[in-house]
């Protein structure tokens, strides 16, 4: 991927970027056909059975996901950008996301696998070649400016590769996907257990990333009071202790709502854990394995962490409190597009990208960290923040509302920073997440804070 750091790219408080297109072009080529490889690699790993299989209610079936990719990719970059005739109009309900909730997408008369391969190539084909032929310069119309809608068909399709993901985690059966392990931390035990992170205001959000959705938008200055942070997220050892000191069983840790959650379900551990023989084992893409107590823990609702966070004496970091330990680095007094600087993600600095099908064990990364100490910020798990789902004050809905602003309010909470499965393009310190606080199927961990 073209490194852009050195061309303007990096985040600032305020205005534009000034890119070349030529460099955005490549960029955003570079950014499709890695997107595509994954996908390609997550659907043809299984059979065809298995695609169109729903291997849990929470889910689509995969031959959903793989459709809805292509569908997506023509509405946007085929008619929208290119300006052409639809391709295949009849089948635009079928893959509207709001019209079919995924429990009821098996149903439909879903185009076949053979059938959904060949839509999402075709309709790749023809984007490609509206890629070369759109003027990207900082003139043109909003949504190709910069190269965005071709950045934002990009990170949707990466999106729906770690739905994708999740996915293949849920199904039963052999594993179908393999990858090698994760870096071991150089220094396990040179990291402390929190710092602290000074009070004062900073720059949040980004008017100025060309690729940042609108939820990201626009910078702002928000004041923090001090407070104390994890250098690292909550680890399955950490996690154990909780469990072992009765910590499902004590109603006190739990908000009212969470308490309900796992006594009605039965919940004594995170998702895919089970005890056999006095030990802790999960299930991980179809194999069986101990608990590793170094890894950070997976797989836990928002109402888990938030529970752990009062039984261990603290609390979930804010949103705001998480951006800034991610991005102020205190001598310049500016806001970093990563915890490490403005620098594109490497395999040295973060666990992206499916690279590795877990999360590293605590303290790996040391290139990553950011300029308090504050390590693995970016990939191997999705961060729960005890903030509710808002807007920034000046947001404005683009390109089309249903992508943020239908979702503000209290019923989600913000999660930060992308998992293991999250790709590059798609993960930045700016980059919000958001999910109800049941949700255990996705890749999510935490880290706690105190204040000061």
């Amino acid at each position: 991927m073209t490194d852009l750091s050195a061309e303007g790219f990096p985040d600032s408080s305020s205005g534009t970027v000034d890119v070349d297109p030529e460099a955005l072009r490549q960029r955003a080529l570079a950014a499709l056909l890695t997107a595509r490889e994954r996908t390609a690699l997550l659907t043809d790993s299984v059979d065809d059975g298995e695609l169109t299989a729903q291997h849990s209610p929470l889910m689509s079936p995969l031959v959903w996901d793989l459709a809805h990719i292509g569908n997506q990719e023509e509405m946007w970059l085929i008619r929208a950008v290119g300006g052409r005739e639809a391709m295949r109009p009849e089948i635009d309900g079928l893959y509207d996301a709001f019209e079919h909730p995924r429990a009821s997408r098996p149903s439909l008369p879903l185009l076949a696998p053979a059938e959904a391969r060949a839509y999402a190539a075709d309709v790749r084909g023809r984007a490609l070649d509206i890629l070369e032929a759109t003027p990207l310069h900082e003139g043109g119309r909003p949504l190709v400016r910069a190269g965005f809608a071709f950045g934002m068909i990009a990170q949707h399709e990466q999106q729906h590769d770690e739905t994708m993901l999740i996915t293949h985690q849920l199904r039963s059966g052999p594993a179908a996907l393999t990858a090698p392990e994760p870096p071991a931390p150089a220094e396990p035990a040179g990291l402390p257990a929190e710092v602290l992170v000074p009070e004062g205001a900073f720059t949040m959000g980004t008017s100025a990333d060309p690729w940042a959705l609108d939820n990201e938008r626009p910078a702002h200055r928000r004041e923090v009071a001090g407070f104390f942070f994890d250098t690292s997220p909550v680890t399955c050892g950490d996690y154990q202790r909780f469990i072992e000191d009765g910590g499902y069983s004590e109603r006190r840790w739990w908000a009212p709502e969470g308490w309900d959650m796992i006594n009605e379900h039965g919940l004594a551990a995170p998702l895919f854990w089970h005890r056999d023989a006095g030990q802790w084992l999960r299930r991980r893409f179809g194999v069986t394995e101990p608990v590793p107590r170094d890894e950070p823990v997976l797989h836990v609702s928002w109402y888990e962490a938030d529970a752990y966070a009062r039984w261990a004496g603290r609390r979930l970091p804010t949103e705001s409190e998480w951006e800034k330990a991610a991005r102020h680095d205190p001598v310049s007094g500016r806001s970093l597009r990563y915890p490490w600087g403005d620098e594109d993600p490497t395999p040295e600095r973060a666990n992206l990208g499916q690279r590795h099908l877990r999360p590293a064990a605590a303290g790996a990364y040391a290139a990553g960290r950011s300029p308090l100490g504050v390590g693995q910020l970016m990939g191997d798990v999705w961060e729960w923040t005890s903030s509710d789902f808002l807007p920034y004050p000046g947001f404005a809905p683009f390109p089309y509302r249903e992508y943020s602003d239908v979702f503000f309010g209290p019923e989600h909470k913000v999660l930060r920073g992308g998992s293991f499965a999250v790709d590059a393009v798609a993960c930045r310190g700016t980059f919000r997440n958001w999910d109800l606080p049941v949700r255990r199927q996705i890749f999510s961990g935490f880290r706690t804070a105190r204040d000061a």
